[in-house]
């Protein structure tokens, strides 16, 4: 079923959008892997294309921002339909932590993006705990940035940066100092 709702608070996608438009440049082709009805891609920028990639298309085909989509399970097969150095840059939002085989799918990622582009991996501390593997859920927020940053690194990509923010509440509690949804993302790049 679709779920047409934010999963993460204001704060986090705040944080988000504008780490996309610090990192990705304008005119890059994106493949916005395990996507859904929004993107969060800064409205301003222009980019070539934004390839998407999900499991509902309701929620794919709301999302204003992707050019072209897909649907795929990653867990059931992690090869992307995608050409050799295809993409500028690959996004993977409150997505990760159910990956059951992320090995294949950074080392899919790997391939897909060009030399010298980007893998942008960025979570919160919110999941579906049904849905995650045990090795995320018993992990603490430092050990998930240190587990993607391990599984990408072992699949040739070149660890760039790790952030880890809090976030301010964009909601009611903005006003008593709310603290809203953690950020975290791993920026590693594909060496040219």
């Amino acid at each position: 079923m679709p779920r047409f709702v934010q999963h993460l608070d204001g704060g986090f996608r705040k944080e988000l959008t504008n780490l996309y438009s610090d990192r990705i440049e304008a005119g890059s082709i994106i493949l916005d892997l395990m996507s859904s009805w929004v993107s969060h891609l800064p409205a301003s920028n222009n980019y070539k294309e934004v390839i998407g990639h999900g499991l509902n298309e309701q929620e794919l085909k709301a999302n204003k921002q992707l050019s072209s989509y897909w649907l795929q399970n990653l867990n059931v097969n992690q090869h992307l339909p995608l050409a050799d150095c295809q993409v500028d840059t690959g996004l993977i939002v409150a997505g990760w932590q159910y990956l059951q085989k992320p090995e294949a799918v950074a080392s899919e990622l790997f391939r897909v993006v060009k030399p010298g582009g980007i893998l942008i991996v960025s979570f919160s501390n919110r999941m579906f705990s049904s849905k995650a593997p045990l090795a995320w859920l018993e992990s603490s927020d430092r050990e998930r940035l240190n587990l993607i940053s391990k599984v990408v690194r072992h699949q040739g990509w070149h660890i760039e940066e790790l952030v880890s923010k809090e976030t301010i509440d964009t909601g009611p509690l903005k006003w008593f100092a709310g603290k809203g949804d953690p950020f975290f993302s791993v920026i590693a790049r594909k060496p040219t």
